[in-house]
């Protein structure tokens, strides 16, 4: 699969996650995409955390409104009964408790759940944004993104990079397969049928808990 089909082949898995009525917040980037595949006949809320409610699909090519961007400054579309609010409100939102589902990318994961997405040492960041208080705040933490990176483990024993937050991530969805972080370490839940479990793991340092029911992913 190339860059663009990996992206949609994520994408699509984590949107199969979502339930009707679920508030879901996607991050920047990848996490993005799962609006485009949404179940259909569901009710789920997209939340922004710059100020609203009700995220629809991406635009239309040259039919984009540039007053309406999510948190990553990307043109959205608004749903029938969206709603706007300040920033205030947004982390209210948040913080209180009232996220069903954060959907982020990664720099690095390890099997005790802690995350690494906001800052490589040494290189220029804008700072970590609404990360911390979304891994913190949402009831389930799904992070979305490739396995690898140029070759290099990014689902790690223990993070190196400094974290964004500790013991909080709870699925962890890339190409290769769908995974469940427990108390025991990773739990390879589905597996994408292109890979052997082998593969898997050696894309990954973290000794991954192979289950007797793990099925093959679809999207």
């Amino acid at each position: 699969m190339d860059k663009n089909m990996i992206k949609e082949f994520i994408a699509k898995r984590v949107a199969k996650m979502l339930k009707d009525g679920d508030v879901v917040n996607l991050g920047i980037g990848m996490p993005t995409l799962v609006a485009n595949y949404l179940p259909e006949g569901a009710n789920i809320f997209l939340q922004s955390e710059n100020g609203f409610i009700g995220v629809g699909p991406a635009p239309e090519q040259g039919k984009e409104n540039m007053n309406i961007v999510n948190a990553g400054g990307q043109c959205v579309t608004i749903l029938p009964g969206g709603v706007f609010f300040d920033s205030a409100t947004s982390f209210s939102i948040i913080r209180g408790g009232h996220v069903d589902m954060t959907v982020l990318g990664a720099l690095q994961v390890d099997e005790k759940g802690n995350l690494a997405n906001w800052m490589i040492p040494g290189k220029m960041v804008p700072g970590m944004g609404g990360a911390m208080d979304l891994v913190t705040g949402a009831k389930k933490v799904t992070i979305a993104m490739e396995h690898t990176a140029k070759g290099a483990h990014k689902i790690l024993k223990q993070c190196t990079l400094p974290l964004t937050a500790a013991h909080q991530v709870d699925y962890i969805v890339t190409e290769m397969g769908f995974m469940e972080v427990t108390k025991e370490g990773i739990v390879l839940r589905e597996i994408n049928p292109e890979f052997t479990v082998e593969e898997v793991q050696a894309a990954t340092e973290a000794t991954l808990i192979i289950p007797e029911d793990m099925v093959q992913m679809e999207v």
